[in-house]
């Protein structure tokens, strides 16, 4: 395969990664953004405080977390015996019919306890059905892409997460003009039911992307595949597995604290910020997101994927106490600026993560082995960072303790990145080797 070929198929791999995941990841912010804000009041009961209110809906929204590795072991299995692509158009199908049908549930003064017992079974649904898209959707982004560029179009699945978050939150914050009674109501509805619109959209682009190459030459052609990606991984991998999730709890973790669990704190009468002010920052922050996200990606191409997110960890420390901190002083421009500032940082630990990941494990059970990692650093650190913040702020009524889960969340992840393995890719049948310089490539792949 040529060079200039293969650059073309990693363009509309990396293109359908975007459209993709950023569905994906929209589904998923719908219902983290309606759990800070509405569904507290909505599925629980009348008498419930505030915060017991809220820490129950993100208790429902950690069970899409808990649901995520079992999804990544499932279309995992699928992935890496039947093909990349067929994943992810089961998952993109399951994870929209989930966040309709999410959108078409009575509420618990229509229903009663069926309320939230359906809320968290369609919940359920939408964590299985990410558990596999993530993996997947990374894996041809950077199995398509020549060796020198495997961060920057890893990164292409990536931006599905801003873009996802920016749709989530920007809906929301067009639909807060409505007043805070038309929200609950009936406006949260709208952002849930036109999922489906974009799940089309998405299954149109999918389609037309070919398999991995990474897949049909060395997976598919194996003259003995394992019969169960599973045992493999879990055998052969389960060092750079734990490796991974100690890797991630930042950027899958860390990310809630300063975009899920910020919301619900900033709105809290103790701090007083309107949902209108939150969500117009959170919708300014992932744009800002969006923009970096592919430069990041580029440069960790450049010097050093492992080097940038690094960089990025350590500016998200430095600034974890101004992110919160700043909401009291009520001065927009200040809110406004460390919202953007942190997820340009975020997007340093992040945007390169995709190639990171994807490298520490050899093509055999690899969409198996990177799930496992991802799907079980987002049960732990993001199912249960939004819930345990909560729980912190409720017990000590100060926002300190969280600060500082956050630092130590990058600390973690600063130490095991410093011991990450990272592989070639080769289809030609030559052997594997380690990247040098903390990630950079040494050269480009071979035509």
């Amino acid at each position: 395969m040529s060079h200039d070929t293969q650059i073309a198929k990693a363009r509309r791999a990396g293109f359908a990664a975007f459209v993709g995941t950023t569905i994906e990841w929209y589904d998923f912010y719908v219902y983290a953004t309606a759990a800070a804000l509405v569904f507290g009041e909505i599925f629980f009961p009348s008498d419930t405080d505030r915060l017991t209110g809220i820490a129950a809906a993100f208790a429902t929204y950690a069970v899409g977390f808990f649901a995520r590795p079992l999804g990544g072991i499932v279309f995992g299995h699928v992935g890496d015996r039947v093909g990349r692509r067929t994943a992810l158009v089961v998952t993109l199908t399951l994870m929209g019919a989930g966040t309709f049908l999410i959108g078409a549930l009575p509420t618990y003064a229509q229903i009663g306890f069926w309320a939230p017992l359906l809320l968290v079974m369609l919940r359920f649904v939408q964590g299985f059905a990410v558990g596999g898209e993530w993996g997947g959707a990374v894996l041809m982004a950077v199995e398509h892409a020549p060796e020198d560029k495997k961060t920057f179009y890893g990164g292409f699945a990536q931006l599905g997460n801003p873009a996802g978050a920016l749709l989530a939150t920007g809906f929301f914050s067009v639909l807060s003009t409505f007043g805070d009674d038309a929200l609950r109501d009936w406006a949260w509805r709208l952002p849930f039911l036109c999922s489906a619109l974009l799940i089309g959209v998405g299954l149109l682009v999918r389609l037309k992307v070919e398999e991995s190459p990474v897949f049909e030459s060395e997976v598919q052609t194996a003259t003995e595949p394992e019969a169960l990606p599973l045992k493999y991984a879990i055998v052969t991998n389960w060092r750079p597995i734990l490796l991974g999730m100690g890797i991630l709890p930042v950027a899958v973790g860390g990310y809630y604290l300063v975009t899920t669990f910020i919301t619900a704190y900033a709105t809290d009468p103790d701090v007083g910020l309107s949902e209108t002010l939150v969500l117009n920052a959170l919708s300014v922050a992932a744009v800002v997101e969006l923009i970096a996200t592919l430069g990041v990606a580029w440069l960790g191409d450049k010097v050093g994927r492992i080097r940038v997110v690094i960089y990025g960890l350590l500016a998200v420390a430095v600034l974890a106490a101004p992110q919160f901190l700043v909401l009291k002083s009520g001065s927009v421009i200040l809110i406004f600026l460390t919202f953007a500032v942190m997820r340009l940082v975020l997007a340093a630990t992040y945007g390169p993560i995709a190639a990171v990941l994807s490298q520490m494990f050899r093509p055999q059970a690899r969409y198996t082995s990177i799930s496992l990692a991802y799907q079980g650093a987002g049960a732990i650190f993001g199912g249960l960072s939004p819930l345990v913040s909560t729980l912190m702020f409720q017990a000590t009524g100060s926002v300190w303790p969280v600060i500082g889960l956050l630092i130590g969340m990058c600390a973690v992840s600063i130490l095991c990145l410093l011991v990450a393995p990272q592989h070639v890719d080769h289809v030609d049948g030559e052997s594997d080797e380690s990247v040098g310089d903390l990630g950079a490539a040494r050269a480009p792949a071979s035509s």
